[in-house]
């Protein structure tokens, strides 16, 4: 019997609540996914939004390299039931961490590659995972897409958001707002014309530039499961110098490069090669120098973690919540941001498992339950990004201090040792908080032993350097 007809007799069903989630990201799509059990949703999105795995104007971060780590693996599947395979049977990889990768640590060691863990990292260009998710979500009866639409502010006052008004003057009403618009949110602004607080932010960028070129996969690599290879910058010796080969869907190669103020790569093509021959340790520019290009140079400085507490303000309306980066953007190079997504999204959905949409204070539930991964992503970012110079106006505390020092212990640790490696990727994969670095898994083999010998070069297998011979 449809909602808000005469049941047998003669009252009207309850009305079933209505969401209104502002950006078609994967932010906002993960959100859409956790709601459409409590409401029907609207995803309203300010540009057209393609068939199939192309890119897009408002995602211009999705060429550069991505991966999903184990937390966010295991959170996509448990939002949306077999969306992981859906996503390798289109031509991405789960690949095993350590396993099937060759990582240097910001430290400088090289991480062995046990395969004593459960953490798989899936691996595939963002066009792909955007695609997949998008046609998953919209598949859903209970959502429905409204493109080419901007959201120009709230509707209603201090106390409850009621709905949205567009930049052409309609206003469209909801029972929740959420705001998965992304890094350029105007949440803040909006807050504060509806009579709110400004909310504190914090900024810490490291000055990081990025630098991007896809290619065909050497050799016979494209047949093999050829592993990530990550050179990571070190952020005591500024500038920071970094990159990665990320090996994704129809035989290509993502080719990421870094590094921060005074290192920064450019846009030069005839630059590239020499730039990721001249990182920390030459691997990854040995690796693509006698490969085919397939695309120009793509840059980016769009890199900077920055925060936005909104559950610390003292006054939230009802009817409200701000996720994904327009919560908290992170360094891109640690590769948290669509973890904290489908993450943040499941805190949502067991909210409103206990708690009635509408019911008073929903809205600042919600979003103290979302900041969880948030806070786990940005502790793990600003640790490491702090150090830079010039890349807060405060500096670090002396919490993070200690929190960088013990991490880099354990990052030496892990990297020889599978178990205190188990115990590092529960934490970095944020499937588990930080206290786990503190466990005995870690401790033991810290304080302990035993302690292999770090290795002296990168893992690659004498196969996998023959494989990448064109």
């Amino acid at each position: 019997m449809p909602e808000g007809s005469p049941g047998r007799t003669g009252q009207l069903a309850p009305r079933r609540p209505t969401a209104l989630v502002v950006g078609g990201s994967v932010t906002g799509l993960f959100a859409a996914a956790a709601l459409a059990g409590f409401a029907d949703v609207t995803v309203v999105e300010r540009d057209l939004l393609p068939d199939g795995p192309v890119p897009r104007r408002g995602v211009p971060q999705a060429r550069h390299a991505h991966l999903v780590w184990s937390g966010g693996v295991r959170a996509m599947d448990a939002l949306l039931p077999g969306l992981v395979d859906e996503i390798v049977g289109r031509g991405a990889r789960l690949v095993h961490a350590t396993g099937d990768m060759v990582c240097r640590a910001p430290n400088e060691l090289w991480f062995r590659r046990f395969r004593a863990t459960h953490h798989r990292i899936l691996l595939c260009s963002r066009d792909l995972l955007d695609s997949v998710i998008r046609e998953r979500v919209l598949a859903d009866a209970r959502v429905t897409l409204r493109a080419g639409t901007t959201v120009s502010a709230l509707e209603g006052e201090g106390g409850r958001v009621t709905g949205v008004r567009d930049d052409q003057g309609r206003v469209l009403t909801a029972d929740l707002v959420v705001d998965a618009s992304g890094r350029g949110s105007h949440a803040p602004r909006w807050l504060t014309d509806l009579g709110l607080p400004q909310v504190a932010e914090r900024e810490v960028n490291a000055g990081l530039a990025y630098a991007t070129r896809l290619y065909r996969a050497p050799g016979t690599t494209a047949d093999a499961d050829f592993p990530l290879v990550s050179v990571q910058a070190n952020p005591a010796k500024a500038p920071g110098r970094g990159g990665v080969i990320l090996p994704i869907e129809d035989g290509r190669w993502i080719v990421t490069l870094a590094g921060t103020r005074g290192g920064e790569p450019t846009g030069d093509p005839d630059a590239f090669v020499d730039f990721a021959l001249g990182l920390g340790d030459p691997v990854v520019g040995e690796l693509i120098k006698d490969a085919t290009p397939l695309s120009d140079v793509m840059t980016t400085r769009s890199t900077a973690n920055r925060r936005r507490h909104y559950e610390k303000m003292s006054r939230w309306p009802d009817g409200f919540t701000v996720l994904g980066d327009a919560v908290a953007g992170y360094n891109p190079v640690y590769g948290h941001g669509i973890t904290v997504a489908a993450q943040s999204a499941l805190a949502v959905r067991d909210v409103l498992r206990a708690t009635p949409l509408t019911a008073p204070g929903t809205g600042r539930r919600l979003q103290r339950a979302a900041v969880r991964p948030v806070a786990a992503a940005w502790d793990l970012a600003v640790g490491q990004d702090a150090r830079y110079p010039g890349a807060s106006r405060t500096p670090p505390t002396a919490l993070e201090r200690f929190l960088s020092a013990f991490v880099d212990r354990a990052v030496a640790t892990g990297a020889r040792n599978p178990r205190a490696l188990g115990a590092l990727l529960d934490v970095m994969s944020l499937e588990k908080p930080a206290t786990r670095l503190f466990s005995a898994d870690m401790l033991v083999p810290m304080l302990f032993g035993p302690k292999k010998p770090h290795l002296q070069g990168p893992p690659l297998t004498e196969t996998e350097r023959k494989a990448a011979k064109p």
